[in-house]
């Protein structure tokens, strides 16, 4: 309370007793795939195919990621962030030639000796020349150095650090963290690790395109590790992102690198990341040239998934490859994930994402038919159909729960951007005195929030009170709860569901007059 000591006029800033709640973003997607250059295992924003190109480079064949990326943004997506996995090997001993100036020279895209390191260049084309050289500034120890990329013989990045381990000041971790050029690893125990000598060490990049998706990848890859910060595990930091995609899954399987075992136990851990994450859905693609019956033995027997955070698309699509001039077979995640986000923006999430042109297909793996998708959609695989006249579009809305109430794509994500959005809207409530005035300007704030929800069409009912509740009284807080520290407010919603089967019911009558009579 303020003091006041002297007469006159005073005037304070009340607190408001309204916090509104602002609805969170919905259309964030996150790519895990292959990719002609760019940092590994760290997600990085684009929000447009330009800056894509810029960081990543452009489409190779054989891999899907950057074409999934193209189709996102050609659908409506608007911002994505995108994790490049498939590190090139560095194992073994390099054999190190000479070159006329006394550098070192290596074969195209070997990893090269330094010391107790060894290093690769990333970006495809020019000379790239890693030097060591002695720390700027105060020496705080021998483990001390400056390590100095140059690019077409322009200094492009340096750092400064320790080969010890020492968190952000240790070398190899900057690099793995900043590097756009070079990859650099230990090639020796902790304990036999050493500070290289001052040296220049030249590295041929690979060629563009070359060796992208490695001969051989494990499913930790994708998956990665939350310590590591690598694959999957890289996202968990990102709170925004809504969609998580991995077309190039497929790619490996294609190019013998993952076994159909292992393309399942990759999804399973894209299922179990957003399961766990709880405020984003899995878009999955079914493996190449499949049947509508094998897609529905893959589905049933083989993969068996039951996510209420994932949704299977099928069949794959065709596109034009504008690196290649000519039309390619491709997983249709990206796209979809796109189509979702333009669905989030024209119409808002609780929209299902179904019934729309899919944006830059040219014609479909297989065209599925009404007997074909009356095996599928029963048992969650969403079909892109095509219909005369009416391009090609999505034609299933579901996800792979078999609880009947989180059927449908959009009623799940319509939780989660309701949980969301409650969620951050509310972190105020935290530490605040637990009484009467706080579970009034609680059920306030939620009410208005949610009414909201309801005028644009979210939710179900023919006035607000029909469609929720908000419940946060002495009944839900009784002095148990209140000495526990805690504060529980009861919420109740009735989600729109998408008509998904739309039946008229036509009677015949003898003539007018009966049914005047009628």
């Amino acid at each position: 309370m303020p003091t006041y000591l002297s007469p006159g006029v005073y005037v304070e800033e009340a607190p408001s007793g309204s916090r509104p709640i602002e609805g969170v973003g919905t259309a964030v997607t996150a790519f895990v795939g292959f990719a002609e250059k760019g940092p590994f295992h760290a997600p990085t924003l684009v929000t447009n195919w330009s800056q894509y190109v810029a960081v990543f480079g452009g489409m190779v064949e054989g891999t899907y990621l950057a074409n999934s990326v193209y189709g996102y943004f050609a659908n409506g997506g608007g911002i994505a962030y995108v994790v490049r996995v498939g590190a090139p090997a560095t194992g073994g001993t390099s054999s190190n030639g000479a070159s006329s100036n006394g550098q070192k020279a290596l074969p195209n895209g070997t990893p090269a000796q330094v010391g107790t390191f060894r290093a690769a260049a990333l970006p495809g084309g020019g000379e790239v020349t890693v030097e060591i050289a002695d720390p700027e500034g105060e020496s705080t120890g021998d483990d001390q150095f400056r390590l100095i990329v140059h690019q077409n013989g322009q200094q492009a990045e340096v750092f400064q650090g320790s080969f010890r381990r020492r968190g952000d000041n240790n070398v190899v971790t900057q690099v793995r963290e900043h590097s756009k050029l070079i990859v650099l690893e230990e090639a020796a125990a902790a304990n036999a690790l050493a500070r290289p000598a001052n040296q220049t060490v030249t590295l041929q990049a690979p060629a563009p395109g070359a060796d992208v998706v490695p001969s051989a990848v494990s499913v930790d890859e994708f998956a990665g590790d939350l310590d590591t910060r690598t694959g999957l595990g890289g996202l968990e930091a990102i709170d925004e992102i809504t969609m998580v995609v991995a077309p190039d899954l497929m790619a490996a399987y294609q190019q013998g690198s993952l076994s159909l075992e292992e393309v399942k136990a990759a999804q399973l851990a894209l299922v179990s990341h957003c399961e766990q994450m709880g405020d984003r859905l899995a878009i999955l693609d079914t493996p190449p040239e499949l049947s509508a019956q094998q897609v529905r033995v893959w589905r049933q027997e083989t993969a068996g998934y039951d996510s209420k955070f994932a949704a299977l698309y099928y069949p794959w699509i065709k596109v034009f490859d504008p690196a290649g001039g000519r039309n390619v077979m491709m997983p249709p995640s990206g796209h979809v994930a796109g189509l979702w986000s333009r669905t989030d923006t024209e119409r808002g999430v609780h929209k299902a994402p179904a019934n729309e042109v899919l944006r830059g297909v040219v014609d479909l793996q297989n065209n599925i038919t009404k007997g074909e998708q009356d095996l599928l959609n029963p048992i969650g695989v969403n079909c892109i159909r095509s219909f005369p006249g009416r391009g090609v579009r999505v034609w299933g809305a579901r996800t792979l729960s078999s609880d009947p109430a989180w059927r449908y794509i959009n009623v799940r994500r319509l939780f989660n951007y309701i949980e969301e959005s409650i969620l951050l809207g509310t972190q105020w409530i935290v530490f605040e005195p637990n009484d009467q005035r706080l579970w009034g300007t609680i059920r306030r704030n939620i009410t208005a929030f949610l009414t909201e929800e309801w005028r644009r069409g979210a939710l179900f009912g023919a006035t607000a009170a029909e469609s929720f509740y908000v419940k946060c009284d002495s009944e839900t807080n009784p002095p148990e709860v209140i000495d526990r520290g805690q504060v529980v407010c009861e919420i109740g919603l009735c989600p729109v569901k998408p008509a998904e089967f739309v039946v008229f019911r036509l009677s015949q009558f003898s003539d007018s007059t009966s049914l005047v009579n009628e």
